[in-house]
């Protein structure tokens, strides 16, 4: 199986070097001319993973066309683009692995709804999970959730990309899969900020079990399944981009909580904090369906410009009430 990769920052470029390690061909397209070149004629993506060797088995590419013999494409593309990057592409009913997290803004639609709009005929698979992108390209030990409706599909793709530090586990619960992903995003925000702010350890402890309760109500009322929201795509990514600066969504956070603009930071980033721009967007979906997400509609605040000691005090005061 001939895997295509849509994206040419750091996750698409370590999963493509997870496609190359059963010594298969990979082709990856990259919108910078820089990144085309740098693969190409020195084994290293040196803008956005330097330092990684990259097999000779992966070759990049500017011309999206060019991933049209491929036999499944994995989609990284940042999730507020997917849906003009998708536009670009002629790829029939090849299968499309959704590897980017987050609601696009204006439809509140998730990404595999999106690629299924643009692409009506291709099956749709997401893949998601704990992955810092250095870590993974550095070969560490990883597991990741790959959805798919279809389980034989879902199987072969899932068995395509597993190695031996890289563990795939298979489910046919799409939706979970990607809200689990979009959701915690936002999340990992709100925990930078304790860390910003100096709230202390139990605050951030909280703060994710908190946040898990409200991903999980948001879930369930999206058509989620509780056993996705608690596994690898859910919990398991929440409580890795909650704890490291590696998450470009807790750094954020971080400079939030010590006072900085969200535009100042997001400015000076070549690489995407989704969840700055999932936040808005999941305030909006989750009025919609009724479901109270207060640290959400939090991080929705300071990224407005709020006042952070104002936005920790509205939370802080907010009517007790039973834990769920």
């Amino acid at each position: 199986m001939k895997i295509g990769v849509i994206g040419g920052g750091a996750w698409g470029t370590a999963l493509a070097q997870v496609a190359a390690r059963g010594g298969e061909p990979v082709l990856l397209w990259a919108r910078e001319a820089d990144v085309v070149t740098s693969i190409n004629t020195r084994r290293e993506n040196s803008v956005f993973l330097s330092g990684v060797t990259l097999p000779d088995t992966i070759r990049a590419t500017g011309v999206l066309g060019d991933l049209s013999g491929c036999d499944a494409l994995l989609v990284v593309a940042p999730a507020q683009h997917v849906r003009s990057v998708l536009g670009e592409i002629d790829s029939g009913a090849t299968p499309l692995v959704l590897c980017a997290k987050g609601i696009e803004a204006g439809t509140q639609l998730l990404v595999g709804q999106v690629a299924g709009q643009v692409h009506p005929q291709a099956p749709i698979a997401v893949l998601s999970g704990p992955t810092f992108a250095h870590e993974v390209a550095a070969g560490q030990p990883t597991a990741v959730t790959l959805a798919c409706e279809d389980d034989a599909l879902g199987t072969a793709l899932a068995e395509r990309l597993a190695g031996p530090a890289f563990r795939t586990y298979a489910s046919n619960d799409v939706i979970g899969a990607e809200i689990g992903g979009a959701v915690k995003n936002v999340l990992a925000i709100a925990c930078g900020v304790v860390e910003g702010a100096g709230l202390g350890q139990n605050a951030r402890a909280a703060l994710i079990a908190r946040g898990f309760a409200e991903m999980t109500r948001f879930g369930l009322a999206r058509g989620a399944r509780a056993e996705t929201l608690a596994g690898l795509s859910g919990l398991g990514d929440l409580v890795l981009t909650c704890s490291s600066t590696s998450s470009r969504n807790f750094s954020l956070g971080v400079g939030l909580g010590q006072g900085r603009s969200a535009s100042e930071m997001l400015a000076d980033r070549r690489t995407v904090a989704e969840g700055a721009f999932t936040a808005p967007v999941l305030c909006q979906a989750a009025s919609a369906v009724g479901v109270a997400m207060p640290v959400v509609d939090a991080v929705c605040a300071l990224l407005a410009g709020a006042d952070v000691r104002e936005v920790v005090g509205a939370l802080l005061a907010r009517p007790l009430t039973r834990e769920a």
